[in-house]
């Protein structure tokens, strides 16, 4: 069987495919991953064979602006090597293109924040793409994978085929301290994920909460792009700071400060770690609330200041609550062992297959 994985976006679409791609290939199936430029790299760190179809990043929103472009890569990229079924995400493209195929569509997605309107008006935006192709409408997916855990998906979702969060990100080579836990003393991990250098506070003192957060005697870690490390470690004090693969560190932290990234919560969650998310767009509001609402995190909104206390305190606090409060954690852990216990992508590649072979 072939099998095309589209992804775009950021790296965290890369990270979310390549443990079902994994599979998939370690069954002897052939996969491919059509992608974009910027995500090239990633692709290539968890070893995935890749296709570059756009120059630049697309973005989720502004679908139609790149459409065109990108379907005709899709269809210039299936003219030789012809998939059995092609697995997509947020983007309806590939939808399209299984469409103009006749073959099964896969959605494979975080159903994580609400996404109906937006669905709506992206299918809307298509109709030329489907009318040039001869297309009256999009059918519905074949198969709806979501690695959102039951108890935070929203409220409202449509059926899915629940699949385990397996983390998957860029390695580096493991140094003991990453995967040891500092004796006496709680671990707090920041990090602004792979689209920003660094964790934009909403007193923008990350400094100060660094100094916050050493001062009840914790060690800080923070997990940055490279070029973060060169530009802003010196003025953050005695800290780690620079690429740390999230799998490996995430076991030993006690907190995590974060801007609401998909990869960087469901990676958290799954090694039982409580967060403190400062959400940096609307996806980010809706990953922080969703895991807030499983009592294993806190948001602090930079968009909804509280009255008369300053933003750094609001985090500091919020930060020292989440460690002197044993209950976080064994509410994450909660949730952790529930989402252990969904069928894991072997699992769900059987299904994937059974399509196929119908």
């Amino acid at each position: 069987m072939k099998i095309l994985f589209t992804v775009g976006g950021s790296q965290a679409a890369v990270f979310g495919v390549a443990p079902l791609a994994a599979a998939a290939r370690s069954a002897g199936h052939q996969i491919m991953l059509a992608a974009d430029e910027p995500l090239m790299a990633a692709a290539a760190s968890v070893g995935l064979p890749a296709v570059c179809i756009t120059s630049e990043r697309m973005r989720y929103g502004q679908e139609s602006m790149t459409a065109t472009a990108r379907l005709d890569a899709l269809l210039g990229l299936t003219a030789n090597w012809t998939p059995d079924v092609v697995v997509g995400g947020l983007s309806h493209v590939p939808r399209v293109l299984a469409a103009h195929l006749g073959i099964p569509y896969v959605r494979h997605i975080w159903h994580i924040a609400p996404m109906a309107r937006r669905d709506r008006a992206a299918v809307a935006e298509l109709r030329p793409e489907l009318e040039r192709l001869g297309l009256d409408e999009l059918p519905e997916p074949d198969l709806f994978i979501d690695l959102c855990p039951p108890p935070i998906r929203p409220e409202g979702a449509p059926a899915a085929r629940a699949m385990r969060w397996v983390p998957r990100v860029s390695q580096q080579r493991v140094e003991p301290w990453m995967y040891t836990r500092p004796e006496g003393r709680p671990r707090v991990l920041i990090t602004a994920g792979t689209r920003n250098l660094m964790l934009d506070t909403p007193g923008s003192s990350l400094r100060k909460l660094v100094d916050e957060l050493t001062a009840t005697g914790a060690e800080v870690l923070i997990a940055a792009l490279p070029e973060a490390a060169e530009k802003y470690g010196a003025e953050l004090g005695d800290v780690r700071i620079g690429w740390i693969p999230l799998d490996v560190v995430a076991p030993t932290c006690d907190l995590a400060v974060h801007h609401g990234g998909a990869t960087t919560a469901m990676t958290l969650v799954n090694s039982g770690v409580p967060q403190l998310i400062i959400p940096d767009n609307g996806y980010g509001k809706a990953v922080a609330e969703a895991v807030a609402s499983a009592g294993a995190a806190i948001v602090v909104d930079r968009n909804r200041p509280q009255e008369g206390r300053d933003p750094d305190e609001v985090i500091a606090a919020g930060c020292r609550e989440i460690l002197a409060d044993p209950a976080y954690a064994a509410r994450t852990r909660a949730l952790a062992a529930e989402a252990a216990t969904l069928p894991t992508p072997g699992e769900v590649l059987r299904e994937l297959e059974a399509l196929v072979a119908s």
